[in-house]
């Protein structure tokens, strides 16, 4: 389900500005909302719980939704102008890394992220915190008589 949402989502990024200034609702969306507390459900959450659990998980995909939104607009805004566009992104990036390179966490991170695909590093990022949460959402069911 969140996967769905996210490949959703990131294939029309603008449903998240547009989620924070309109009611989106109607039957295809209640349809999901309902799919999507089923599997909660089913798992085994109560009606609150399974609320909350949604709410959990729909956040995060969201989350990272705002993100990719944000780069998507400003290229967007700049491709107006694309030779300005690649200039501004060029010293963008040129100011933020050396910034970063002071400090050493960053530096190594920086040195990692150039070699790497992307890509493949935002699904894996994707995944990660994922399956971090249902892993909380499960260790919740796990603890059924504790307090919320």
């Amino acid at each position: 389900m969140a996967e769905g949402l996210n490949s959703m989502i990131t294939r029309h990024l603008w449903l998240v500005p547009a989620m924070s200034t309109h009611l989106i609702y109607g039957p295809l969306k209640a349809r999901h909302d309902d799919h999507a507390l089923a599997i909660f459900e089913a798992a085994g959450f109560n009606d609150d719980q399974a609320d909350w659990a949604l709410s959990t998980v729909v956040q995060f995909v969201l989350g990272r939704a705002m993100g990719q939104a944000a780069d998507d607009a400003w290229k967007r805004r700049q491709g107006l102008n694309p030779r300005r566009s690649q200039a501004q992104l060029g010293q963008t990036v040129a100011a933020a890394t050396e910034v970063a390179m002071l400090f050493t966490r960053l530096r190594r991170r920086l040195q990692s992220w150039r070699s790497a695909d992307q890509a493949s590093r935002s699904a894996q990022s994707f995944e990660f915190g994922l399956q971090t949460i249902l892993d909380g959402l499960d260790q919740r069911l796990s603890a059924r008589g504790s307090p919320i």
